[in-house]
């Protein structure tokens, strides 16, 4: 399996296989790449929609170019904690982002938010995001007051009385929460319409269908929300994961576990929230 930096034509292949909605496994095996590196590729470069080959190698080439910049020559980049792949953590940090960015964030916002996530603090101050993502305070001052006025981070001070920027575990429950408050207000707005247009019009009836849809979602999302709140903070045991070459088989009562409702009842809530 080749290794190495993808080419263009490469990324051109990647580009015509997306074109043919062809799984990233398959575009993988056919340029005999790892499917990480094919997925990579193109979360870091608009998605599959907005791929396109060209502008992927201008972006890597760009990308590339600013690394050499930023490290002086003579002067090796500082081990990665855990025996990580800085190159690994560089591109998943990026996928990420493409992810938020996605979801509806600002890029300078979502790449504040990326790293705050992905170091192993939790928490990171303004020098320390300037100096990451080599940008002005400036820009990091108004990131991370969007991410604040939003309840996605927190401000604290250290012991050096240096303020840092947190990064809450809870945040992602606090988000259901508020996410299915707004199904709330939307199911009232729908059957405020149907006095309106009348019980009986077709378009008091749509309203109504509309209004119990997300009624039932919001429930569903408060429901699961509190259910699984406590996975946020049960970190997994490491002694307890099977080994690399056996197969994970569930317990044969995993049925009836009670992690079995959240399962059920996040897989469509979820899309509404985002």
């Amino acid at each position: 399996m080749p290794g190495g930096r993808l080419t263009q034509q490469e990324r051109q292949q990647i580009a015509l296989g997306l074109a043919d909605d062809l799984a990233y496994a398959e575009i993988a095996r056919r340029l005999e790449r790892p499917t990480s590196t094919i997925t990579r590729e193109v979360m870091r470069n608009g998605g599959p929609l907005a791929y396109r080959a060209d502008l992927a190698h201008r972006a890597t080439e760009h990308r590339a170019h600013r690394r050499r910049e930023a490290t002086p020559k003579g002067r090796e980049a500082p081990p990665q904690a855990h025996g990580r792949d800085a190159e690994a953590v560089r591109a998943y940090v990026e996928v990420f982002t493409t992810l938020l960015m996605r979801s509806g964030l600002p890029k300078m916002t979502s790449r504040v938010l990326a790293h705050l996530y992905t170091t192993d603090a939790g928490s990171l101050t303004a020098s320390e995001l300037v100096r990451h993502l080599q940008v002005s305070p400036a820009s990091i001052s108004k990131a991370v007051t969007l991410l604040e006025n939003q309840g996605l981070i927190r401000r604290e001070r250290d012991e050096r009385r240096r303020e840092r920027y947190v990064v809450d575990d809870d945040v992602w429950y606090d988000g259901m929460i508020t996410a299915a408050k707004s199904h709330a207000q939307l199911a009232e707005t729908a059957r405020q319409g149907v006095g309106i247009l009348g019980p009986d019009s077709p378009a008091a009836a749509r309203l109504e269908g509309i209004a119990r849809f997300v009624d039932f979602v919001g429930e569903g999302m408060i429901r699961a929300a509190e259910q699984a709140r406590e996975v946020l903070y049960t970190r997994p045991d490491p002694s307890a994961a099977p080994p690399a070459d056996s197969p994970a088989a569930p317990p044969a009562d995993a049925a009836a576990s009670p992690a079995e409702p959240p399962a059920e009842t996040t897989a469509s809530p979820a899309e509404p929230a985002r």
